[in-house]
């Protein structure tokens, strides 16, 4: 394989590297994540007959993005001491 073919693919799979990061990252990615969170919470409160599904799907789904939020840290805190 040419020099220029796998400089070609490395810089190719570095795009994907970087984009897969960017997404990650993304406010688009949590706000999809929240929203699809609470749609699973009110079909599940709605199909369990549990009072005011709207409203009470609320708090579970603030609470699991708020721990999807926090990973990172965790993350940065884990690596530390793993050094």
């Amino acid at each position: 394989m040419s020099l220029e073919k796998e400089i070609s693919l490395i810089k190719e799979r570095n795009k994907k590297v970087e984009l897969d990061k960017a997404w990650e990252t993304s406010l688009t990615r949590r706000l999809t994540i929240a929203v699809l969170t609470y749609l699973v919470i009110v079909i599940f409160f709605y199909s369990a007959s549990l009072p005011k599904p709207f409203i009470n799907s609320i708090v579970p789904t603030v609470g699991f993005v708020l721990s999807t939020l926090s990973l990172p840290w965790f993350k940065k805190l884990w690596m530390k001491f793993e050094k």
